[in-house]
């Protein structure tokens, strides 16, 4: 058996980790096995389906790596194979008309709830054969067979069964004419040969439904295999359309795609106490028994760790590829400053994402305003400015510009002037990067470069004359 996954998002909300996990777990199935991934955009709710929607999915997938072999196939293009089908299935009789109206069902629904029964349609229309309607909304329902079991192997949750008689018989088409998802899905599935179904844990009662109309137009059925709930740390189920977060928020918040894989492979599978894996790793060892019937939670601390780690491990260039196409999302100009090389090199052990390290690394190419900031005004004095006036000389007349020297030259204005090592590489780290914190002063000053360093250190020595 040749093995083809498919991810099938609804574009109606967020691409959330939870969609992603389904999606990851399909694509890495597909590839363990040398197999094919298949991208299908379910968009048959037009009141609900959105184009950005859509935009978000595809470019989700693109940035994390999960490039598919076929598709992407979308459901509203295939409208007149659905309806061929259902044509089919009312003259073999495996569908009927329903003419019942909202308000009739809405009746006999609330009688079910006061009577304690679960609510179902009762088959009114079921043995009519109703050929044609005319000037009447109606829709048309899958013959669900009356009695005998579902019975399907989960690959996760071993055997579940279902009674026939506790599934009413299936809206598959609706009055405005659009087909149904749990119709179209199985009409998709079908005609693409799909073999192994990976999805949540909330499609589960669905699916004797679609085994009960595969099995109607005598159809294979794929294996199934329903993925538990991820839950926010808060604890609630991760919905796309209340309180999840849209996967390309990860990159705008400066996630590398590695360390989002490798953390949302762990949302549900293990490999021993193994912790970091890489892509290679994972398309040979995942596998549909190792993964938990428990939920999951998402853990952002963990995420951060997994994050810096492939920060600090991945290739220097690769990441500094990396951050200069993240610094050119925020508009900084890596143009007029340091290497990228050398500055990933100096901060990357410092930060959990690229964000935090251009936030930091701003003053490397941008200039800053002195004002205005209350941690540092303390070091604004004139005995100070004393110390960045003999810096300034020092540094203007320095011969070899390199960071050994750069070093030198504060441990000697440190001694001549009688102040403390500390305090001379505080008051020059603020006036040079306008933060109290930053690594090596020496070095930040070789990598800023002369001419800005200067610049910088005269500013800040007028900024104190004035005040």
């Amino acid at each position: 058996m040749k093995v083809k996954t498919r991810f099938a998002p609804s574009p109606t909300g967020n691409l959330h980790i939870g969609s992603i996990r389904t999606a990851f777990y399909s694509w890495l199935f597909a590839r363990h096995y040398n197999g094919k991934f298949v991208l299908r955009i379910e968009d048959t709710d037009l009141s609900r389906s959105e184009s950005i929607s859509t935009d978000f999915i595809i470019n989700g997938l693109k940035w994390l790596g999960l490039n598919w072999d076929e598709g992407p196939y979308f459901q509203t293009q295939r409208l007149n194979r659905y309806k061929e089908v259902i044509r089919v299935m009312l003259e073999k009789e495996d569908a009927y008309i329903c003419i019942c109206s909202f308000q009739e069902l809405e009746k006999t629904r609330m009688k079910q709830i006061k009577k304690g029964y679960k609510p179902r349609y009762p088959g009114t229309c079921r043995n009519l054969k109703i050929k044609h309607v005319l000037n009447k909304n109606y829709v048309v329902r899958f013959k669900n067979p009356l009695f005998g079991k579902v019975i399907f192997q989960d690959e996760i949750r071993g055997e579940i069964v279902f009674n026939n008689e506790e599934l009413d018989d299936l809206i598959i088409q609706r009055s405005n004419g659009m087909p149904t998802y749990n119709f179209c899905v199985v009409i998709d599935d079908l005609d693409m040969k799909i073999t192994h179904v990976i999805r949540g844990e909330d499609h589960i009662n669905n699916t004797p439904r679609q085994i009960n109309i595969l099995k109607s137009l005598e159809g294979d059925i794929p294996i199934y295999a329903h993925l538990s709930m991820i839950l926010d740390e808060e604890g609630n189920k991760i919905s796309k359309r209340k309180n999840s977060v849209n996967i390309m928020d990860y990159n705008k918040n400066g996630f590398l795609p590695e360390a989002l894989l490798n953390y949302i492979v762990r949302l549900g599978w293990s490999y021993g106490d193994q912790e970091i894996f890489n892509i290679s790793e994972m398309k040979k060892l995942f596998n549909l028994k190792s993964i938990t019937k428990s939920s999951s939670i998402v853990n952002t601390k963990k995420l951060l760790w997994i994050n810096k780690y492939y920060i600090n491990n991945l290739p220097l260039n690769y990441v500094s590829n990396l951050f200069d196409n993240y610094m050119k999302q925020q508009n900084i100009d890596t143009q007029n400053g340091p290497n990228l090389e050398s500055l990933v090199k100096l901060l990357r052990s410092r930060y959990h994402t690229l964000k935090e390290m251009a936030e930091s690394c701003r003053y490397f190419y941008e200039e800053f305003d002195l004002l205005n900031k209350k941690e540092t005004e303390k070091y604004f004095t004139i005995k100070n400015c004393c110390v960045l006036e003999e810096s300034y000389r020092r540094i203007k007349k320095l011969f070899i510009w390199n960071n050994y020297n750069i070093s030198m030259i504060i441990n000697d204005i440190s001694a001549s002037i009688k102040v403390k090592t500390k305090e001379v590489n505080m008051i020059l780290r603020i006036s040079i990067t306008g933060n109290i914190y930053s690594p090596s002063i020496s070095t930040v000053i070789y990598l800023i470069g002369r001419e800005k360093t200067l610049s910088r250190i005269q500013k800040a020595i007028l900024y104190i004359k004035n005040l």
